[in-house]
């Protein structure tokens, strides 16, 4: 039997329990920490190269994917920065909005320049100051010959597997058979349920590697329904759509618990910067050694 067009390869329990990261020796929180900032870094690229929320979060889907195992990529090998860039022009490649090498360079040179991983990303609606979105013609040949290498990295790490299958459709589709739109408030909904969809893709349980689209997007609808105050059909709606309750259960858990952790984060990190490549990640490995050697 042919696999259904919209489902993923998941990620076994063997990858998830052991990646390249943690083989090397890098710590489990700070291996999380890297993966969260570097997916907020992908979509805060994606933002700034106008890109459809569809590419960017197919991007991040790839960037999570290069780590996951004993045989993906290491934090100690890659910086996540690195891996964040060619995980976007890659996906950029495959769609219909390819983006050159030096637009993604001079994006994430503008990014770095920041003075903290969770600066305040509000403006970036704006177009940056020239002097700190151009990089050096010396520079950009550096990056821009990283960039093809850790793309081809990407490449054979996954097989060449990036197709990537999404739930902002299913979701619409979804809230259509349940004839949601007939109702006042069914645009709130809609715009609540897609906003989770965004936000699980930040997720540290890697939430869109370990459930299919079709869960995805019916925990998202539950969610929001809930939210809005919406009631919806007193049977168990769900199973239609090939969630069962464990599974929807975990899903909303997991999807609302993505803003705690953020919170986590920004005050773990505040003032400082995640290491986002492989000379800080090295200089905070150290600080820890020297902290615990005290």
């Amino acid at each position: 039997m042919q696999p259904s067009p919209l489902t993923n390869p998941l990620a076994t329990v063997t990858q998830l329990e052991t990646s390249g990261s943690q083989l090397d020796g890098i710590p489990t929180d700070l291996e999380d920490s890297i993966r969260f900032a570097g997916a907020r870094l992908t979509q805060a690229a994606g933002m700034l190269l106008r890109l459809p929320q569809e590419v960017i979060a197919q991007a991040i889907l790839v960037f999570m994917r290069f780590w996951v195992g004993p045989d993906g990529g290491s934090l100690a090998e890659f910086g996540a920065e690195q891996v964040s860039a060619a995980s976007l022009y890659l996906t950029t490649k495959l769609s219909a909005y390819p983006k050159s090498a030096r637009s993604l360079i001079n994006v994430y040179a503008y990014l770095s320049s920041n003075p903290t991983t969770f600066a305040n990303l509000d403006h970036l609606q704006q177009k940056p100051p020239e002097t700190s979105y151009f990089v050096s013609e010396g520079t950009y040949e550096r990056r821009r010959a990283t960039l093809f290498s850790t793309e081809q990295r990407i490449l054979k790490t996954l097989g060449f597997q990036i197709q990537v299958n999404l739930p902002y459709t299913l979701c619409i589709t979804y809230l259509q058979a349940l004839d949601v739109f007939t109702h006042p408030r069914a645009s709130e909904l809609a715009k609540r349920a897609i906003s989770h969809l965004n936000t699980a893709l930040l997720s540290p349980q890697m939430l869109y590697l370990t459930h299919q689209p079709t869960s995805l997007a019916t925990a998202a609808i539950y969610l929001a329904a809930r939210e809005v105050n919406i009631k919806m059909p007193e049977v168990e709606w769900w199973e239609v759509f090939d969630t069962d309750r464990e599974e929807l259960g975990f899903l909303c858990v997991g999807m609302l618990s993505v803003e705690g952790f953020a919170q986590q984060e920004r005050e773990k990190w505040e003032g400082t910067r995640v290491p986002l490549d492989v000379k800080d990640l090295e200089a905070e490995m150290k600080r820890r050694s020297e902290i615990t050697q005290d």
